[in-house]
């Protein structure tokens, strides 16, 4: 076998390239590698370098790894690009700082949860309208492999999939498909109602953020059945476990009710506003944290996740003085031996390079998967994947007809619309969107929010962009 090359861009965000190796290094199939780390942020690289040359020395595995500041050279062979890239701005820690001062503003100006958080979007860092920075980043990041290796696999991480998944589908023609672990959901909810996850016959589908429970049965069960009797007799005593516990939350079994479908992962903290007034409604209906996205838990999670990369980079130090260390055993529950995470990166690989057949939840073009929704829109949907490319499942049963005209078409015209507003750069567009908003209470309100908004310092170039006409 050749030596298979695997760029990860954006691989300073070191926890999740370092997750990512893991499953790497547990892939016994992949064994001719060659591991580009590609950041920006010389410290981060730095360390994460550092870590992932020991971390595989640790799991005995040899493969060659490169890190670089300079993406092309990151790009230049790979059969695989790993694209985790988060844009931020000089002198911000991270990309979610940008996110919250823009919230903060949002807020300002009579936005709760900021002027991204939209109905069926309401993911903390999902932002679609004031992205334009990450957006564009992440452009240039693919039009930047289309050259280089036009033939790579381009496999986009970072949020928001779906919005960035279709971006670069239409403006090139790299091999783009978008992942996220939602699915993996489906099993805490077959687990809470007694089913073995490992015997369950499952489909999901949507877009990203936006799936559900369609085929669902066990041993013959119809699961249905069993969910419907756990939430007559247990769903009173539920109680979340942490913020992220939302899987059977007062909010996923009444958007059941509703729709007819289970939602599944993400989808279950993107309903409508019903859910997400202010964080008594919250609490109403996630439980008492809320659920992760509100103004009390979400910068406790970017706190927690800024916190594990200072500690890592601290490692990363140490280690350069005493390489003696063992990282799987100073923080064995990050420099795992042989645990293999939801992600589904390496799989995909592993399908692709050693024909292994192997089932994935990805997003990919509908081109007629799912019924009454346009064929050039990005799904998420079941497939196999082997040396061959990926083969989509025939979704059946359907997705209810709630779903599909009262949730999917309402989430893929919000898509439209904010990629409209970034292909163009008019403005207008961007308050169209919020002249909609249940929110707004006059056109002033809108033009103050935008031009706000407009004027951070990082935004210049947006700014610039969007008021040149």
């Amino acid at each position: 076998m050749s030596t298979v090359k695997i760029a990860f861009i954006g691989a300073g965000s070191v926890r999740y390239t370092i997750k990512l190796i893991g499953d790497l290094a547990n892939t016994q199939e992949l064994e001719d590698v060659k591991i580009s780390l590609m950041d920006i942020d010389n410290e981060r690289l730095n360390a994460t370098y550092l870590l992932v040359k020991k971390y595989v020395r640790e799991l005995e595995r040899d493969f060659e790894i490169e890190s670089t500041t300079d993406l092309e050279e990151a790009l230049k062979g790979a059969d695989f690009v790993i694209n985790t890239a988060l844009a931020r701005a000089q002198g911000h820690e991270d990309g979610y700082v940008q996110y919250e001062i823009i919230r903060e503003v949002g807020e300002r100006y009579g936005y709760y949860r900021g002027i991204d958080s939209q109905e069926f979007n309401m993911v903390s860092d999902y932002y679609t309208l004031t992205n334009y920075n990450h957006m564009k980043m992440t452009l240039e990041i693919a039009k930047t492999a289309e050259r280089i290796c036009p033939d790579a696999w381009f496999l986009q991480t970072s949020n928001p999939v779906f919005e960035i998944t279709q971006l670069i589908k239409e403006l090139t023609k790299v091999k783009i498909v978008g992942l996220c672990h939602g699915y993996a959901h489906i099993f805490k909810v077959a687990r809470k109602i007694g089913f073995d996850p490992d015997e369950l016959k499952w489909q999901v589908a949507g877009v990203n953020h936006a799936i559900w429970l369609n085929r669902f049965e066990s041993d013959g069960k119809n699961g249905y059945e069993s969910l419907d009797r756990w939430i007559k007799r247990e769903s009173e005593k539920w109680e979340p476990q942490d913020p992220w516990d939302v899987d059977l939350s007062p909010a996923a079994i009444d958007m059941y009710r509703f729709y007819g479908m289970l939602p599944i992962g993400d989808t279950v903290r993107c309903g409508t506003w019903k859910y997400h007034y202010d964080l008594a409604t919250k609490k109403r209906w996630y439980g008492k944290f809320g659920g992760i996205d509100n103004e009390i838990e979400r910068p406790k999670f970017y706190e927690q996740l800024r916190e594990i990369r200072r500690k890592l980079i601290k490692l990363a130090e140490e280690l350069r003085e005493d390489p003696s260390i063992t990282l799987t055993k100073v923080m064995p529950d990050i420099f795992t031996k042989n645990f293999e995470s939801k992600e589904q990166h390496i799989p995909f690989i592993n399908a692709i390079v050693n024909d292994k057949k192997t089932r994935l939840v990805l997003n990919i073009l509908n081109e007629g998967l799912l019924k009454d929704l346009p064929d050039d829109v990005i799904v998420e949907v079941p497939v196999v994947v082997d040396k061959e490319g990926i083969h989509p499942e025939k979704i059946e049963p359907d997705l209810t007809e709630r779903i599909k005209q009262m949730y999917l078409i309402p989430r893929i015209l919000k898509m439209k619309w904010a990629l409209e507003a970034f292909k163009t750069g008019d403005i207008n567009i961007l308050k169209e969107i919020l002249i909609r908003d249940p929110r707004t209470r006059s056109y002033k309100q809108v033009e103050e929010v935008l031009s706000a908004i407009l004027n951070l310092p990082f935004n210049r170039e947006m700014k610039n962009y969007y008021l040149k006409s």
